[in-house]
């Protein structure tokens, strides 16, 4: 897929956050091995803890269909009153989420518009992560 068009589905998705508390609102794409496209948006909660972020809504909606595994996530975020973006990282909980449905060669866009984003890896982001395998050994 063109990157430029993926990243224009994690900022349209971030148009349907639910951020009253925060008013950051922030919209993620994730790309299934199967080449399935899935977006989320974050939804908070007057009690902080039960917040869904956006990784994770997109995530669960991709497994929920029957998906195991991603090749692709972009994150994208914006504070509501702010003109620009800045770089929105995974929080440490949607890092572990990642890491549980992640293919071998997962890359993670953070973009803070369809021509400026950086691609990681899981590993950069999360180094040694407790994964499935790492928990049995």
């Amino acid at each position: 897929m063109d990157i430029k068009k993926f990243i224009k589905l994690a900022i349209e998705a971030s148009y349907n956050a639910y951020a009253p508390y925060s008013n950051f609102q922030v919209g993620a794409a994730v790309e299934t091995e199967s080449g399935r496209i899935y977006t989320g948006s974050n939804i908070e909660n007057a009690s902080y803890s039960a917040t869904i972020c956006a990784e994770r809504v997109a995530i669960s909606k991709a497994i929920s269909e029957g998906y195991e595994k991603i090749k692709t996530l972009i994150v994208y975020g914006k504070y509501e009153n702010e003109q620009e973006a800045g770089d929105v990282f995974p929080c440490g909980i949607c890092r572990q989420f990642v890491s549980e449905f992640a293919s071998d060669d997962l890359k993670i866009l953070i973009a803070s518009s369809e021509d400026n984003y950086k691609i990681f890896t899981l590993n950069e982001l999360m180094p040694h992560s407790f994964s499935s395998v790492s928990a049995y050994k």
